[in-house]
């Protein structure tokens, strides 16, 4: 038993709360993760873990574990960071999270040429539509959609994304232009989302920012197949103006309610302060910085 890789496996279960989440994020799989704690546990000869079908608790003696075996990974964590800063070479595991659209569509098409240039850094990518933990979940660097509360992290300005609606021009033939977000309540929209028939589109009027609730024609929590049947000329569709440019520069789709478009949402690259210090993490940091395309539709 390799006793560091299995008190990082059971460092992170505690942190993760159940065994299949801390093995998605240590790209591990269930039964490797089992095995190594309960390998760990017969070392120690006791049981750190109480289990059952739904639940996962540390034991007395777990949450002493877990406190020291925190501490000696982030003080071993600590030590071979500046052991690389010293070195000035980028090198090792980066780990980088991304919420799932952005991720697939603009953030990895990049990394091939960031690993050609850098390479000595491997990349782990966690694509996920929630807010991570850096610290408690081993990430160096993710991107963030919407405005920051001050947590002490760094953070770097990468981009605005404006969402817009719009829809095939097949589509706004048949059924007419909307001249005014309440016009929306004739019209088949197709909207993105996790409840079934349910949507609030937000628009700005005035000084005044409105959400309104939307009929759904369509609705999926998968903006790909919302745009395609935009293109179809199924409805209309409100997304990040970069997903959909190339549709727009082609007249395959034609933005609508214009005037009502709220203000850009803020992408901007978070990481922890002495992460920072890291050559792999400094140098992708610049990476994203010089290379992320800013596609400007015609608005």
């Amino acid at each position: 038993m390799d006793k560091f890789a299995a008190m990082r496996v059971f460092v992170r279960i505690a942190d993760a709360g159940n065994l299949s989440a801390a093995g998605r994020q240590l790209g591990q799989s269930l039964t490797s993760v089992s095995r190594q704690l309960m390998a760990l546990e017969e070392f120690l000869g006791t049981t750190l873990v109480e289990r059952t079908t739904r639940h996962l608790s540390l034991t007395e003696s777990g949450l002493l574990y877990y406190e020291r075996a925190k501490q000696i990974l982030e003080e071993v964590a600590e030590a071979e960071r500046g052991l690389t800063a010293q070195r000035g070479v980028a090198s090792g595991r980066l780990h980088v999270s991304s919420p799932s659209l952005l991720g697939r569509l603009r953030l990895a098409p990049m990394l091939p040429d960031f690993l050609a240039e850098q390479t000595q850094v491997s990349i782990d990518l966690m694509l996920v539509d929630r807010p991570v933990r850096l610290a408690e979940e081993g990430i160096d660097v993710v991107l963030r959609l919407g405005p920051l509360e001050d947590s002490g992290l760094i953070v770097r300005k990468l981009d605005d994304i404006q969402l817009v609606v719009c829809a095939a021009p097949d589509y706004l033939r048949r059924r007419g232009e909307p001249a005014r977000p309440d016009d929306l309540v004739e019209h088949d929209c197709l909207a993105f989302g996790d409840v079934p028939g349910v949507a609030e589109w937000s628009f700005q009027d005035g000084t005044v920012r409105r959400s309104l609730r939307i009929p759904t024609r369509l609705c999926a929590n998968d903006f790909d197949a919302l745009v395609s049947a935009a293109l179809a000329g199924a409805g209309l569709v409100r997304v990040p103006s970069w997903q959909v440019a190339h549709y727009l520069a082609d007249g395959r789709l034609r933005i609508v309610l214009k005037a009502y478009q709220r203000s850009p949402t803020p992408l901007s690259i978070l990481t922890l302060r002495n992460r920072l210090l890291l050559p792999k993490v400094r140098t992708f940091v610049d990476f994203l910085q010089q290379h992320w395309m800013r596609p400007q539709p015609p608005l």
